[in-house]
């Protein structure tokens, strides 16, 4: 019982709890000069790695049934009605993370960040939700984003 609400934890309400803290830094640590310039790559950043998962995904899919289908258990966290390739919370949490890192300079904060991602892909896993492959998909994702803030004058 303790062990399932923990894994529920990890694998859904981390991420919740990791876009209250990259709001916070992406609102408040981000120069006012600086945010709309900012703000502009994190949007396509974000919306790069969310349809260049998305294309894959749909081309790509290394299981046809999620863990927990294959097993015939009940799933351990939410899930989106498809084939599970990449994870999408693994991949909004590192875009997120991503973002706080390159726009913020916040070394603590990325570190933090990036521990939880960590822990909402080891959820995610135990859920049953998702395979390991999935949740490297959705950092993979993420991180091919982020190539737009190498781009900045900044």
């Amino acid at each position: 019982m303790i062990q399932e609400f923990l894994i529920k934890v990890a694998a859904d309400y981390m991420l919740i709890v990791l876009v209250f803290i990259g709001a916070y830094a992406l609102i408040f640590k981000i120069p006012k000069r600086k945010r709309f310039k900012a703000y502009c790559r994190i949007l396509v950043a974000g919306l790069t790695a969310y349809l260049l998962a998305k294309l894959v995904g749909s081309i790509f899919q290394p299981e046809a049934l999620r863990p927990f289908e294959m097993i015939g258990k009940a799933a351990g966290a939410s899930y989106l009605n498809n084939a599970g390739f990449p994870s999408d919370h693994v991949l909004f949490a590192a875009a997120i993370t991503c973002a706080v890192w390159f726009e913020t300079k916040q070394k603590t904060l990325t570190w933090i960040l990036a521990v939880m991602v960590v822990i909402i892909g080891v959820g995610r896993v135990l859920a049953l939700v998702h395979t390991p492959l999935d949740v490297i998909g959705g950092v993979v994702f993420a991180l091919f984003g982020a190539l737009w803030y190498l781009n900045s004058k900044e």
